[in-house]
């Protein structure tokens, strides 16, 4: 191959999409085994990779010249071949310090937790004290091959009323163990001050999830993802004159000083190019717009008019559900009751849940149970369909609001859960052009 990536697993991977964004270079996406890892390095056979778990450390032995900062952080993310002759480097420094300045995520005077004690802890560490953080440690399980500085039982008992930043740098929450219990529980830091998950896949972790609940600043890993992807790019590409740490220096004293807007500034002048853009064109290709609300507010029809109008695949909840139980949902629900219908109708939502681009109707009941609320939030983005009660309308199809008396008894139950849920409400009352246009102002 030309360029492209290798890792293993890499059935979560997103970095193809995210470079055929900015470049007409053809990019691969290579799943290396490791008994095939030595025969690939070997054999040469590319002009230019990028590397993910679990080779970061692993190609260096393969490296005729490494570059100075991915020596020091003893991690290579990108490697260039010139004539048989291999470079090192790693561009997710750039990628970390771009992330840090855009969510405003570095105070030099806040305590720096890393989970993980891998390659790209290395470089989240490197960066920090690059940046001047006054206290960065590394967190790792008792079990775990390379050691760290701090068990995770040390963090939480002493760490739980200090200034706290954590930094997720494992692969727990990362698709297809999206599920998975997180390492640590964040409520028990009281002066928790934000989250950072390196994982892109999906979107918002449940990590991620935990602190927005907390009302805390979360920082995805995409912006990372995209931000070294484009400096990888300069590489393959021999634009090399700017990739150096010099570079950003200007940058680095302004974000010390907690100037963003100077900060951002110098780091989009670095690029030519704004990776905001880019970033936000991925997000919104790999975003699912989430519907909930009432029966009757218009879910299904706004979903299929998104749908055509702007190419996203269309799924109703309900209709899934009626396709797997080979009946309709008003028959299922009057035969074997609501809580049998709600568990049908949770696993339903944590089958789509990992689909990206997609538009979901969801049954007006969806919002009752949190696991369908953290499953729908992995992708997507919430928007409650908040249409008046007096516009809405009883029905025999729908068992739990068949007359007026149990639809406003409903409504009434509902609409603060609807509300605490989702992450834009949209007015109902609107016609269908001005909802959608709502929707998209706030994607």
């Amino acid at each position: 191959m030309d360029f492209g990536l290798i890792g293993y697993p890499l059935k979560h991977s997103f970095s193809k999409e995210v470079h055929s964004l900015f470049s007409n270079y053809q990019y691969e996406i290579n799943e290396l085994e490791e008994s095939s890892f030595d025969d690939f390095m070997t054999r040469k056979n590319f002009k230019g990779i990028n590397v993910t778990i679990p080779y970061k450390q692993k190609v260096i032995p393969y490296l005729d010249e490494i570059d100075d900062y991915a020596k020091e952080i003893n991690a290579v993310n990108t490697i260039i071949n010139t004539n048989g002759k291999l470079k090192g480097y790693n561009t997710d420094f750039f990628g970390v310090v771009s992330s840090f300045t855009f969510f405003n995520s570095f105070n030099k005077d806040y305590c720096y937790i890393i989970l993980g004690t891998g390659a790209t802890s290395n470089t989240i560490a490197y960066t920090l004290k690059f940046l001047g953080a006054h206290y960065v440690k590394k967190c790792y399980r008792e079990n775990s091959k390379v050691k760290g500085d701090l068990l995770y039982s040390e963090l939480e008992k002493d760490f739980t009323n200090v200034p706290l930043y954590i930094i997720n740098t494992t692969p727990n929450g990362m698709y297809p163990h999206h599920s998975d219990e997180t390492l640590i529980d964040l409520t028990k830091f009281k002066n928790l001050k934000g989250v950072m998950d390196v994982v892109y896949n999906p979107l918002k972790t449940k990590i991620l999830q935990d602190a927005e609940k907390l009302g805390v600043q979360v920082s995805s890993g995409l912006y990372m993802l995209v931000a070294q992807a484009i400096f990888a790019g300069k590489y393959f590409l021999n634009d090399k004159s700017k990739l150096d740490p010099f570079h950003f220096y200007p940058s680095i004293d302004y974000l010390r000083n907690g100037d963003l807007v100077r900060a951002n500034k110098i780091c989009g002048n670095i690029l030519t190019e704004d990776i905001f853009s880019y970033y936000d064109i991925c997000r919104k290709n790999k975003l699912n717009i989430v519907l909930t609300g009432m029966p009757t507010c218009g879910k299904s029809t706004l979903g299929k008019e998104i749908s055509k109008k702007y190419n996203y695949d269309f799924i109703d909840t309900d209709e899934l559900i009626e396709n797997r139980i080979n009946m309709k949902v008003s028959d299922y629900i009057k035969s074997n009751g609501e809580a049998k219908f709600r568990d049908i109708e949770s696993d339903i939502i944590k089958e789509i849940a990992t689909r990206n681009h997609v538009v979901i109707s969801t049954g007006g009941g969806v919002v009752l149970r949190d696991e369908n609320i953290t499953n729908l939030k992995y992708n997507g983005k919430i928007f409650f369909i908040n249409r008046s009660l007096e516009l809405l309308k009883p029905s025999d199809d729908r068992p739990l609001t068949s007359n007026q008396s149990s639809l406003t008894k409903k409504y009434n139950e509902r609409l603060p859960i609807y509300k605490k849920t989702c992450d834009i409400e949209i007015n109902g009352d609107n016609d269908y052009t001005s909802r959608i246009n709502d929707i998209f102002a706030n994607l």
